[in-house]
């Protein structure tokens, strides 16, 4: 039976909310790289995405990427979740850009598979060279930005960002419009929800659009309302135009052995990816 609209937004808002606690769940186990300092990891993954930007050998980024699933495995992230929100949506995007490449007329080449015969139009090696390329560095420097997010509490890899220099009013900006989106999508699965319990049968598709565009309406006035009340409680605690955290990073022995094994991974990468 076909869902309604409300019911399939309530679901899409549910899912998305379970997917948030789900990555908190996994930055908070007992792995190997949440246990590190998140300054090390933030400048190792650095380091392999230079690498991996860098490498012009298809073997070192494959290597690189086993490397990336064998850090997930270390770290107690499931490699079924992590693979497929890797690669089931890189064909949409990468996939696009890699599929004009394979043919002669953008990249000339040895023919493997002829398609037309006059004019010749054929997937040629040097194409398919070309393509596994571009879809195994973007695969590869995507899982490492998604290994980094998943392992690493979000408030905290934001904080790490201070070691780059980035402004602290763009850390407090993203770190608030992290928190508060959530906030909203559980204000708005609450909303769909209640209105849900009180409706007896299926509503007609014009009432379903009402309903859906009063509750945009009614979020938009309450996050204008938070948005008021969050800055002057900010403000009420001593905000001052600089965030403060709870967050004390402090470097063990571990986190210098880690982060000289990750930077010496990335130079030997770097020098067997030269050709």
């Amino acid at each position: 039976m076909a869902r309604s609209l409300v019911e399939r937004t309530l679901a899409s808002v549910t899912h998305t909310l379970e997917q948030t606690l789900f990555a908190e769940d996994i930055a908070r186990q007992p792995g190997v790289l949440q246990s590190l300092d998140p300054r090390v990891k933030l400048v190792s993954v650095l380091a392999l995405l230079l690498a991996v930007s860098f490498a012009r050998n298809l073997w070192v980024i494959a290597g690189l990427y086993l490397l990336v699933l064998s850090l997930a495995w270390v770290s107690r992230v499931p490699l079924g979740f992590f693979v497929r929100h890797v690669w089931v949506a890189l064909p949409f995007f990468t996939g696009l850009v890699a599929l004009p490449v394979l043919f002669n007329v953008v990249t000339p080449g040895a023919p493997v598979l002829t398609l037309w015969s006059n004019p010749l139009i054929a997937i040629t090696a040097q194409g398919l060279r070309a393509a596994a390329f571009l879809i195994l560095r973007v695969g590869t420097s995507v899982s490492l930005a998604i290994l980094l997010v998943l392992v690493t509490p979000w408030n905290t890899l934001l904080r790490a960002l201070s070691v780059l220099r980035v402004p602290s009013v763009f850390l407090l900006i993203l770190g608030m419009t992290y928190r508060y989106i959530y906030l909203l999508l559980k204000t708005a699965s609450d909303m769909f929800e209640a209105r849900q319990s009180r409706v007896v049968g299926r509503l007609q598709p014009a009432a379903q659009r009402h309903l859906v565009t009063n509750t945009m309406g009614v979020l938009m006035s309450k996050s204008y309302g938070l948005s008021q009340d969050v800055y002057l409680a900010m403000l009420s605690r001593g905000y001052r135009g600089r965030p403060r955290t709870l967050d004390r990073f402090t470097m063990q022995p571990r986190d210098w052995l880690w982060g000289a094994a990750a930077l010496s991974v990335a130079v030997v990468a770097l020098w067997l990816g030269r050709g």
